[in-house]
């Protein structure tokens, strides 16, 4: 079959030819004409089948005719790393170069004003990643309420970095009738609820299945110890008939101090990974694809969708967490029918995250040996899967996210349940003291041991206390007012003044002018 009798318009056909493609892949044969028909296409491939074209021919030729307004765009499609954005932008400019359609690019590290810009001339495509694009429509920059057509790349990657949410708002703020297209190139069941909830009536496009590796890959992997591993990569690029390659790392500091040791040993090596301001990182990936950089050593920034032509190599420096990672990060070789090589550098205790990515796809990983150099076994496993922590150590995979980052815990002594068992410390009750009946002394208390100092102020209040009180102490409550002391009647004065003809002046107090005294019998 080829690109004609997928039904595409002449002028996308004319840049499918000058671009030098002749047949469609399984995925483009596929979802491009039910894309055509405007109906949800639910689409799993595995990387490197050619899904940004899949969804871009046909939105060329739907979003052909029409014009978009002021902040208004007529599609939406959202990437989840600003490479994946810039590719899907080249793609457009490519395949659409002989139709009038304006585009416009919203990604972290580049300038609102420039994007603002592109916004306010109408743009029919935008190609954003959700981050951004949050932040255009609470500027105000941006409106969805025109979204004819929303395309959701690489769905299970937005669920690892933590976007999901993200989508969901801005789903939300979108027309309920538009054309939904979800492309993910695994499955798991989130991502299908996710699915269900976005899309109506779908046709569900699956030409392989879900997180299997391409059989154009020949697969390779390394037992050695981790403080060997530089040395093993080394001994492989060199025995290697490498044109490229990209090194994949776990974390991002280690590209940095990787990289630095490849250049030390004469080896042609940059870095990318996303602590990189946005310039640097284009830059390196140009002149990546350019040649001019033969061995790019990267975090899994780099390990989704990015389309190098020949890729002939990738190596696992750091074997992934996540066995969906293994699929991805070796689906940049191997593309468009051609061979790849992929080798992986495992560590001792790196068994079972190797078990659970043989388990995903389907096949045993062959072992091979480094030339010069002696491979091991890897250590018996308890069934967890485990990453290498702080200091290269393994930490459990199911442990929470802050002990992860405290690292691994530091175990003083035997284990626990080899410890002899605490000498318990013998705790002294006081003895319940007898109640006093009524009339008896009370017994003297036993000082505190706490505060010694304070023994002979209360060996003297237990003596007043043991004393019987007389009537002058204790005044008894029913005594009348006229039989207290002359001193305490005194106290209180009978303010009440009485006159010659024995009424009683209301007034002021003691002192009440005539002319404001009443009497009243």
């Amino acid at each position: 079959m080829d690109f004609e009798s997928l039904g595409l318009s002449a002028p996308v056909l004319q840049a499918i030819t000058e671009k030098g493609y002749t047949s469609p892949t399984p995925i483009q044969e596929k979802a491009i004409p039910i894309v055509l028909m405007g109906r949800d296409v639910l689409g799993c491939a595995q990387t490197g089948t050619g899904k940004t074209a899949s969804f871009v021919l046909p939105m060329i030729d739907i979003l052909a005719e029409g014009r978009g307004k002021m902040r208004m765009p007529r599609s939406l499609i959202l990437e989840p790393t600003r490479e994946l954005a810039a590719q899907v932008a080249e793609n457009f400019d490519i395949y659409g170069k002989y139709n009038k359609l304006s585009m416009a690019l919203l990604i972290g590290g580049v300038s609102f004003d420039d994007q603002e810009r592109a916004l306010e001339k109408g743009v029919d495509v935008l190609i954003a990643t959700p981050g951004r694009l949050l932040d255009h429509f609470e500027r105000g920059k941006v409106l969805l309420n025109d979204v004819k057509v929303l395309v959701i790349d690489e769905a299970d990657r937005m669920l690892d970095m933590g976007f999901i949410p993200d989508v969901e708002r801005i789903v939300a703020l979108m027309p309920k009738l538009r054309q939904t297209l979800f492309f993910s190139a695994t499955m798991p069941p989130e991502i299908r609820r996710l699915a269900d909830r976005f899309l109506q009536n779908p046709k569900e496009v699956t030409v392989s299945p879900p997180a299997s590796a391409s059989t154009n890959i020949v697969q390779g992997i390394v037992v050695v110890p981790e403080e060997e591993k530089r040395e093993a990569l080394r001994r492989l690029i060199r025995s290697e008939d490498i044109k490229n390659a990209i090194v994949f790392c776990n974390r991002k500091r280690d590209v940095a101090i990787l990289q630095t040791s490849l250049k030390k040993h004469g080896f042609n090596a940059g870095a990318l990974h996303g602590d990189m301001s946005q310039p640097a990182r284009m830059e390196t990936l140009e002149k990546f694809k350019a040649g001019e950089i033969q061995i790019l050593v990267a975090s899994d920034v780099a390990a989704r969708g990015l389309d190098i032509v020949d890729m002939s190599h990738v190596f696992n420096f750091d074997v992934p967490f996540s066995p969906e990672d293994y699929v991805h990060r070796i689906g940049r070789t191997g593309r468009a029918g051609k061979v790849g090589h992929s080798f992986t550098l495992a560590s001792p205790d790196e068994g079972s995250l190797v078990e659970a990515i043989e388990k995903l796809i389907g096949t045993q990983i062959p072992r091979i040996v480094v030339p010069g150099m002696e491979t091991i076994a890897f250590e018996p496993s308890d069934g967890r899967r485990r990453g290498r922590g702080r200091g290269g150590r393994s930490t459990s995979r199911g442990s929470t996210a802050s002990e992860r980052s405290r690292g691994p815990r530091r175990e003083s002594g035997p284990p626990r349940e080899q410890r002899p068992p605490r000498a318990e410390k013998p705790v002294e009750k006081a003895a319940k003291a007898p109640p006093v009946m009524a009339g008896e002394p009370r017994p003297e208390r036993a000082p505190r041991a706490r505060r010694p100092e304070r023994e002979s102020t209360r060996e003297s209040a237990a003596h007043r206390e043991s004393q019987p009180r007389t009537t002058q102490q204790r005044e008894p409550r029913n005594e009348p007012r006229s039989e207290r002391p002359p001193r305490q009647q005194e106290r209180q004065p009978d303010r009440r003044r009485e006159r010659d003809d024995g009424a009683v002046p209301m007034g002021l107090g003691d002192h009440v002018p005539a002319f404001l005294a009443r009497s009243f019998r």
